[in-house]
């Protein structure tokens, strides 16, 4: 199997190549569409130059003249009307050229051998060392017709350039790899750090520390990674803490049932004392019954959005009802409750919702101050529906709202002593508003009260 790093290197010195290949045959064919003509008409006007100038001077001698010619950089065939032939310069590596050619060019022609020369790569082409792939021009000298083929000598003209650039090539390429196998090394190193911090958090050890400081993808995925690594570590917390509480919530209402009924065998036990354990029972079984019931209603929310039943109500009505109901608790805790609820029609599950305004308004007459006061309101905000319930009860401070919505969270030793909870309630709140689209906001402070605001989309 692969790894990243060996991938990575294969991937990018495959890149180089292709990129070579395309650039390449690019190159080429500008050449053969740009290079090769101009190339063409250039030696072409150097021929001609040649022949002007010898035909000028006719006492010149003409080998000597051609041979400082091919000193400078030219490879050079001359032949005459007899089919007396001489070179000049370098050999040519192929000197086949046919007797047609030869005669076109005494009968006063222009051979361009270069221009029609096979259409090849320009390595093959430009750099092709063959009599057939010069330029011949008519010159005429000393009363003598002759042909003449010239093409610049490409090996004296680069002469140790092309040792050079061929250095030049092979070290590019080397380097290259180089440091694309250094360059990959420290882009994939990050991603090594990566894997090990995951098998350390698959074997339950949540500190893992990254220490990657980069600004780039991989530093956006590291910090992902620290901020996954944290909430799971929170997870994991609350899992054991929902163990912990949920254990301890069915055992200790187990425990008084257990006690109690011991009590009740004793034949001693009079009327009084024998009702007040059997209520004492009864509050237990009930505390009980709830704890199963929001954790089923819970797990029911958790496992699937299904649940949902979603049709058309109308909210004020909802809350209308349910304020009629606990009416009895609020005059007998002498709070007073006002409240601003016109029709409002919504699509929601209205079984679950009510649940969720049935939760906020228990909670705000249970922490609530006697003669304190209790306020809900519906109001429509574009698509949305925000309702209230403020208090004016004992308030949060700012840890205990962090956790409020945490299950089997409840916010002091105090609270749970006085008023017995499950701490499901808000949970179940939370929960349900989510599902809903909605979102659940709190706003507190110690001793003046709380205000729970709910944002519900209409439909």
């Amino acid at each position: 199997m692969k790894t990243l790093y060996v991938k990575f290197v294969v991937i990018t010195i495959g890149i180089m190549i292709l990129s070579s290949i395309l650039a390449f045959l690019i190159s080429n064919t500008y050449y053969q569409q740009k290079l090769k003509p101009n190339n063409d008409q250039k030696i072409t006007n150097i021929a001609l130059s040649i022949a002007a100038y010898t035909e000028k001077h006719p006492h010149m001698n003409l080998n000597e003249y051609l041979e400082n010619i091919s000193s400078i950089g030219y490879q050079i065939y001359l032949v005459d009307n007899a089919g007396d032939e001489a070179f000049f310069g370098e050999n040519f590596r192929e000197q086949s050229l046919s007797a047609s050619t030869a005669e076109y060019v005494l009968k006063g022609n222009t051979y361009h051998g270069i221009l029609h020369f096979p259409q090849k790569t320009f390595v093959t082409g430009f750099f092709a060392n063959e009599l057939k792939n010069t330029i011949g021009v008519p010159l005429a000298h000393g009363g003598r017709s002759y042909a003449l083929f010239i093409r610049p000598d490409i090996k004296l003209l680069f002469n140790e350039m092309h040792v050079l650039f061929g250095w030049l090539l092979a070290i590019t390429i080397i380097l290259s790899i180089v440091l694309v196998v250094i360059s990959t090394k420290y882009l994939v190193k990050p991603i090594s750090k990566l894997t090990t911090a995951t098998k350390s958090l698959s074997n339950g050890d949540f500190n893992v520390e990254l220490n990657i400081t980069r600004h780039d993808e991989l530093g956006e995925l590291s910090k992902s990674f620290l901020r996954m690594a944290r909430k799971l570590e929170q997870m994991d917390e609350t899992r054991k803490e929902f163990i912990s509480n949920i254990s301890h919530d069915i055992q200790s209402p187990l425990s008084n049932i257990k006690g109690y009924t011991n009590l009740l065998e004793k034949e001693s036990l009079s009327i009084e004392e024998r009702s007040q354990y059997i209520l004492v029972i009864h509050d237990e079984i009930s505390r009980l019954s709830t704890l199963t019931k929001q954790l089923l209603l819970l797990a029911s929310l958790d496992r699937n959005e299904d649940i949902l039943k979603k049709k058309p109500f109308n909210l004020g009505q909802q809350l209308k009802e349910l304020i009629r109901n606990y009416q009895w608790q609020v005059s007998e805790k002498g709070i007073m409750l006002s409240y601003t609820l016109q029709d409002t029609k919504i699509i929601g599950d209205s079984s679950l919702l009510n649940t969720v305004w049935d939760n906020l308004l228990t909670n705000a007459i249970k922490y609530n101050k006697p003669d304190g006061g209790i306020e809900i309101s519906i109001e429509e905000k574009g698509k949305s529906i925000v309702v209230s319930f403020k208090d004016t009860g004992i308030g949060l401070n700012h840890a205990e709202i962090e956790r409020i919505f945490d299950r089997f969270y409840r916010a002091d030793a105090a609270r749970t002593r006085t008023i017995e909870g499950t701490g499901l309630g808000l949970s179940i709140v939370w929960t349900i508003v989510k599902l809903h689209g909605g979102h659940i906001d709190v706003t507190s402070k110690e001793n003046e009260g709380t205000t729970f605001i709910v944002q519900l989309p209409v439909s």
